[in-house]
Parts: C-alpha cells; structure tokens; sequence
C-alpha cells in the first residue's frame, strides 16, 4: 500500500512540477531566436531533489512537450524533449537522497548546461534555424550560458534546502 501511495505522490509532484515548468518557460522568460532565459530549470530541480531521475527526467520531458504542443514558438522537434528528459535525470542523479556536496551543484549545472544546453541543443538550433552555421549559433549562445550556469549554481542549494523539507513532509 506505501508503494502505491509513494507513486501517486510522486506523479502528483511530477505533474504539477512539469506544469509550473511548462508556464515557467513559455511565460516568465526571456525568449529569442536560438535563446531562452529563465527559470523553468527550477521545478525540474524540485522534482529530481525530491523524487529521483526517472520522475525528473518525466517532468522535464512533459513541460517540453506539452508547451511546444500547447504554446509553440516554431515547430516541435523532439530532439529538446529528449535533451530535457536528460537534463532532469541528470538533476535526479546528483541531487536525489543525498547529503548535498559541492560537486553535486557543479557537476549538473555544467553537464546539463554545457553538454546538453550549449553543445547539443545548440546542434538541433542550427538544424531548425540554418542562416547560420553550428559555430555560429554556438558563439552567439554562450551569453546565454554564461547566465545560467550561475543561475544553477545559485538556485541548485536552496532548492536542495526546499526539497529535504518536501521529502520530510512527504516522510522519507
């Protein structure tokens, strides 16, 4: 019986998390042509501290896709769902049910940032908007990364404070 009600709360969590993602991104951030600047990494965090990868990898996914579906800024191009699945994995891995150590804030916010952001997301930007080549949009990202790699460094702790409350209340 725990089990089930454990797996309710988490897809409760997963749910809402993803939602509030989803308005996150297409409402409260700074959009351009090849950038997005924002805080919809935030609830993502929230799912992956207090419910592990696989239900952080779901949220991300889900805000992906429900928002490109439900408010798009171009065409849907499963390539970002899949780097945002991996993105909330990643989070999941390092920050879920841990003691939280510095390399467990650095090491997601670079890779998901880094690898996933910059590197591979900006490939499927130079697939969707051409004029440019890969090294151009690469160049003309890294602003945008140089944002939010602190942003990630500054919010991943005090939301890690916020998830052991949630994970306490949920009774873990």
């Amino acid at each position: 019986m725990r089990e089930s009600h454990d797996h309710l709360l988490y897809l409760t969590i997963t749910a809402s998390m993803a939602a509030l993602s989803m308005v996150l991104n297409r409402f409260a951030s700074i959009h351009t042509a090849g950038w997005t600047i924002g805080f919809a990494f935030v609830p993502i965090v929230i799912v992956a501290i207090a419910c592990g990868p696989a239900y952080a990898a779901v949220a991300g996914a889900l805000a992906d896709f429900v928002g490109a579906m439900l408010f798009p800024f171009g065409v849907y191009f499963p390539g970002f769902t899949v780097v945002a699945a991996l993105m909330g994995a990643v989070y999941g891995l390092f920050l879920h049910g841990r003691t939280l150590r510095w390399w467990q804030v650095v090491l997601p916010a670079l890779i998901n940032n880094l690898i996933f952001g910059l590197l591979i997301n900006t490939i499927w930007v130079s697939i969707l908007y051409g004029s440019r080549t890969y090294w151009g949009w690469f160049v003309y990202r890294l602003p945008e990364y140089a944002i939010l790699i602190p942003l990630n460094l500054f919010f991943i702790p005090v939301l890690f404070r916020l998830g052991a409350i949630l994970r306490r209340r949920m009774g873990y």
